[in-house]
């Protein structure tokens, strides 16, 4: 007990004790528990993050289901699908194969 006193003789006797319960509560706000600031930064960062993932699927999934429409109801986009996907061709003709580096 006498080393507190004297810490607070030595280092906090001249700072006024508004001050340092305010101090003191920040600290206790940025490190403790489940709910301190940087754990609610970092939830924040996770959350930004994973909105951006749900607004980059859902452009993907328009953009799916017009090429699946596309393949429902035009003949031509269909055949055209399989050729570049699945490497088809029909029985009279060559397919070359161009890789790019």
């Amino acid at each position: 007990m006498r080393w507190i006193k004297d810490f607070y003789n030595r280092y906090l006797s001249r700072i006024n004790a508004y001050w340092l319960v305010t101090i003191g509560f920040l600290i206790l706000t940025f490190t403790a528990g489940d709910s301190n600031l940087y754990m609610r930064y970092t939830y924040q960062e996770k959350i930004r993050t994973l909105e951006k993932e749900i607004s980059y699927y859902e452009k993907e999934i328009e953009t799916n289901r017009k090429k699946l429409n596309d393949l429902h109801t035009n003949k031509e986009g269909l055949e055209r699908f399989a050729r570049e996907e699945y490497k088809m061709k029909r029985p009279n003709e060559d397919v070359y194969l161009i890789k790019k580096k």
